[in-house]
């Protein structure tokens, strides 16, 4: 069903247009379609199959190989479309992207052939932006217009060689463990062989990578003090603090010497590197503090570590490639009572009132969780619907990386204000 804003917002566009006079113009706007059913036939249903699993290594051979009758039957023919086709629009490029979805599936045949984007367009945009890891919305905007433009051999070199990193996990993973896809910076509870939970979550920028391994988590802290790496030293802090002398104070971060004496930022010259030789730590509070109220502690020779945010707003982007190699979790209260359930004495009651107290506190997991951070591009679930992702750090080689450019319209620089915290 339409949403009572979007009919009111999308009814006073069309009075505004009558209004002005432009009733003329309006001939790429039809009438609304009442298929409201086609939602239903194509929407994507919510698979408990972990991205690590036999399952998904079986759906993606199966993927790989409708994609290569797909290849073999010429793929599919570049989009030329406007972004901003949506329900109501009357455009010859909507015969073109009906096509285009009813390559993969994403699109009934039987929908038929007109230039209106109706409905049953609505609901197979929509899926499409679902399996590419794209916000759900049925408009067709730029990121999805470029998503579309990938060519299917590409699509089909995404499998076959996702298909070996499948296999590679293949292995017996635990009765419960963790599964952390960089690509589509999404995180997975997994129990008994069934997804419990799934997180959104914000990984490393191009230019500073969550590392692909294989880890336990052993800890959880609550309320925790954050401490900048030296790189977010050298490359945020020094900067911003040449920029505004104020910054550290005004954002409770203290500077420490290898004595453990706290140092008062005046005192320090930052023109030159002599910041790099201090410690920077970060009072907790989860109201600005890096790392939100919990860190999430996984014993790693890369040093990162996963962690909740303050910046509560990136978990709504298509785009989560923002940070300095750690990752935050999205509802990171519900995976924390995942992973503290077989700790006693650490219910969901006990981390409320821990929360609540603001207090320091640690909470040692009675048995370790195995992690995985993984790099997995493309992959398909038992009942065939394939998922892609952008391969972000180019680990791929198949020159899919200007997908995530598209996303962004360029890779944008980071928010001063908010360079510290990017872990």
């Amino acid at each position: 069903m339409l949403s009572r804003r979007h009919f009111l917002s999308t009814s006073a566009a069309i009075a505004l247009v009558s209004a002005s006079g432009l009733g003329a113009a309006a001939s790429d706007q039809a009438e609304w379609a009442q298929n409201y059913d086609g939602a239903n036939r194509v929407r994507v249903p919510r698979s408990t199959t972990p991205i690590l699993s036999p399952q998904a290594v079986a759906g993606t051979e199966e993927a790989a190989a409708r994609y290569r009758e797909i290849v073999n039957r010429g793929g599919w023919e570049r989009l030329a479309a406007p972004a901003g086709l949506r329900v109501g629009s009357k455009s010859p490029a909507v015969l073109a992207l009906r096509q285009r979805l009813i390559v993969e599936g994403d699109l009934d045949p039987a929908a038929g052939a007109s230039p209106i984007f109706d409905s049953y367009v609505e609901a197979g945009v929509k899926r499409f932006q679902a399996r590419h890891g794209l916000n759900a919305t049925g408009i067709l905007n730029e990121a999805t217009v470029a998503s579309m433009n990938v060519p299917a051999e590409t699509r089909l070199k995404q499998l076959e060689l996702n298909v070996v990193r499948l296999r590679s996990y293949a292995g017996n993973l635990g009765q419960r463990y963790v599964i952390m896809n960089i690509p589509a910076a999404l995180v997975e509870t997994v129990e008994d062989g069934r997804v419990v939970s799934r997180h959104a979550a914000g990984v490393g920028k191009i230019d500073r990578q969550s590392p692909i391994m294989n880890a336990k988590i052993t800890q959880v802290n609550f309320n925790p003090f954050w401490t900048a790496p030296a790189s977010v030293v050298r490359k945020d802090l020094i900067p911003m603090m040449q920029k505004n002398p104020t910054y550290l104070t005004e954002n409770r971060i203290r500077v420490f010497n290898r004595e453990g004496q706290e140092v008062r930022p005046e005192t320090i010259n930052w023109r030159s590197d002599e910041a790099t030789r201090y410690m920077f730590r970060q009072d907790p509070g989860g109201d600005l503090n890096s790392m939100g109220f919990v860190r999430i502690n996984i014993p790693n020779p890369h040093g990162v570590y996963m962690h909740d945010t303050p910046s509560k707003g990136i978990f709504g982007d298509d785009f989560r490639f923002v940070s300095s190699g750690c990752v935050r979790v999205q509802n990171v209260r519900d995976y924390i009572t995942w992973l503290l359930k077989d700790t006693n004495g650490w219910d969901r009651h006990r981390i409320e009132e821990v929360f609540e107290a603001g207090s320091r506190t640690d909470a040692t997991l009675a048995q370790p969780v195995p992690v995985y951070w993984v790099y997995i591009t493309s992959w398909a679930a038992p009942d065939g619907l394939v998922q892609f992702r952008d391969d972000i750090y180019n680990k791929d080689g198949l020159g899919n990386f200007s997908v995530a450019l598209a996303r962004r319209g360029a890779i944008e620089p980071d928010d001063p204000d908010a360079a510290f915290l990017q872990n």
